[in-house]
C-alpha cells in the first residue's frame, strides 16, 4: 500500500484554503496553519471570475460559495461626465462569467470545504522557519517534516523572504479604501443598479460593486500621496467634489468602517525551493484592476494539487512542472493589472477616447481576460472527485 503523503499549508486565505482542500481531496494528509486565533475574511466584496468559479465547482464548493451572489450584466467604465466609455458584457452565452460575493461568504465556504475534506486546521499557529526539505518549525519550537510545504502567507510572506525569492516588488503609487454599505436605489440610475461600474475623475476612481441583493461593495481608489482621498474614515466632501454624480453614494460612506490598502506587485525568481511552494499574493500579488487576485490564487492552487499528485517524479520536480505550466498565464494577468494603473495618470479628456477605443478592439479585451476565462489545470479530474464525494 502506498504511503499517504503529507502537506503543511501556511496561511488560511483564499489560496491556502484552496490548496489545502484540493490536496486533501486527492488523498494527502494536510495540516493548515493560521497564525491568527480565528480565520477571518480581510476586505469586503470580491469578484469571482470564470477561473475562480470553475475552481469552486471542481472542489464541490460552488453552491455554498455563491449563495446570495450578485450576477451583473456588464462591467462599465464611466468618465468624469458620467458617460460610458467602455462596456464589457458578461454572464451571457459565450461571454465571460463573473459573480460578486461577500468575501466572508467565500472564506466560509472554503473553510467548510477544508473541514469536510479532512484538513487539520490549526489556528494560533505561527510558522517561524521552513527548510527546503519540508521541515516546518512553529513558534512553540515543534518541528514537523512534510512531503510538501505550501507558503500562502500573503504579500509579506516571511517564508518567501527567508529564501530570498523576490525578483521584483513594487509598493505602488495607488491604493484603495474598501467599504460595504447597504444598497440603495438612490445611489445610481435605476438602469445602472445591477451593473458593475467604475467611475473616473482625475487621478481618482470609484468602484461600484453590488455583492448581494442588499449589499454594495465600494472601493475608493487614489494615489497614496493624495492625503484627503486616503483618509479613513472617508473624507466625504473631497470625494463628493470629485464625483458629484455619486453624491448620495459618497455621503452614505460617512463613518462606515473601512480600511486603506496600498496596492503591490510581486514577481519571484522562482515559485518553489525544494519541496516548498509559494502561492497566492506571496508569489504573484497584483493590483486589483482586473479583480483576479483571488481567481489566480484558486486556479494556481488547484493546478498545484493536481501536478504534485499526478507527477511521477519527486515533489521538487513536480513543483517545477507546476510553475512552468501556470506561470505564463498568471504573469500575463499581472502585467495587464499592473499596466492598468497608468489610466490614473492620463488626463480626463484623453482617457475617455482611449478607453472607448480599447473597448472596441476585441483581441485586447480577450487578452486582458485571459486568466478569467482559463479552465484550471485538472478541472475535470477534480470535478470527478467532487461528484464522487457528493454521491458517496
Amino acid at each position: 500500500m502506498a504511503r499517504t503523503r503529507t502537506a503543511e499549508v501556511v496561511g488560511a486565505g483564499i489560496g491556502g484554503l484552496t490548496a489545502a482542500t484540493a490536496l486533501a481531496q486527492r488523498g494527502w494528509k494536510v495540516r493548515l496553519h493560521e497564525r491568527n486565533e480565528e480565520i477571518r475574511a480581510i476586505g469586503a466584496g470580491i469578484y469571482v471570475w470564470g477561473n475562480g468559479l470553475a475552481s469552486l465547482e471542481a472542489l464541490g464548493l460552488y453552491d455554498d460559495a455563491v449563495v446570495g451572489a450578485h450576477i451583473g450584466p456588464s462591467l462599465e467604465s464611466r468618465d468624469h461626465h458620467g458617460r460610458t466609455v467602455e462596456r464589457i458584457d458578461i454572464n451571457g452565452p459565450g461571454q465571460p462569467r463573473v459573480k460578486t460575493i461577500m468575501r466572508d461568504r467565500l472564506i466560509g465556504a472554503l473553510v467548510d470545504g477544508a473541514v469536510r475534506a479532512g484538513v487539520d486546521i490549526v489556528t494560533g499557529s505561527e510558522i517561524t522557519s521552513v527548510d527546503p526539505s519540508g521541515s516546518v518549525v512553529d513558534s512553540a519550537g515543534s518541528t514537523v517534516h512534510a512531503d510538501l510545504v505550501v507558503a500562502a502567507d500573503g504579500v509579506n510572506s516571511k517564508i518567501r523572504d527567508a529564501f530570498d525569492l523576490v525578483e521584483e516588488r513594487v509598493r505602488m503609487r495607488q491604493g484603495a479604501i474598501r467599504l460595504t454599505v447597504p444598497r440603495s436605489e438612490a445611489f445610481v440610475a435605476p438602469e445602472d443598479a445591477g451593473r458593475y461600474l467604475e467611475f473616473f475623475s482625475g487621478r481618482r476612481r470609484i468602484l461600484y460593486t453590488p455583492s448581494s441583493a442588499t449589499t454594495l461593495y465600494v472601493a475608493l481608489v487614489a494615489d497614496t500621496d493624495d492625503r484627503p482621498a486616503t483618509q479613513v474614515p472617508v473624507d466625504i466632501e473631497t470625494w463628493a467634489r470629485s464625483f458629484p454624480q455619486l453624491e448620495t453614494l459618497v455621503h452614505s460612506l460617512a463613518d462606515i468602517p473601512a480600511r486603506w490598502d496600498t496596492f503591490e506587485f510581486i514577481k519571484l525568481k522562482s515559485w518553489s525551493v525544494g519541496n516548498v511552494a509559494i502561492l497566492g499574493d506571496a508569489a504573484h500579488a497584483q493590483p486589483p484592476y482586473l479583480g483576479q487576485g483571488g481567481g489566480c490564487a484558486m486556479m494556481n492552487a488547484l493546478g498545484l494539487a493536481d501536478t504534485v499528485t499526478l507527477n511521477p517524479g519527486s515533489v521538487a520536480d513536480a513543483l517545477r512542472t507546476w510553475e512552468s505550466r501556470e506561470r505564463p498565464t498568471i504573469e500575463h494577468t499581472q502585467r495587464w493589472s499592473y499596466g492598468l494603473r497608468l489610466l490614473n495618470n492620463i488626463p480626463d479628456a484623453a482617457r475617455s477616447p482611449l478607453l472607448s477605443a480599447g473597448g472596441r478592439i476585441h483581441r485586447l479585451g480577450r487578452s486582458r481576460l485571459r486568466a478569467a476565462m482559463t479552465t484550471p489545470t485538472g478541472y475535470d479530474r477534480f470535478a470527478d472527485i467532487s461528484q464522487h464525494r457528493k454521491e458517496a
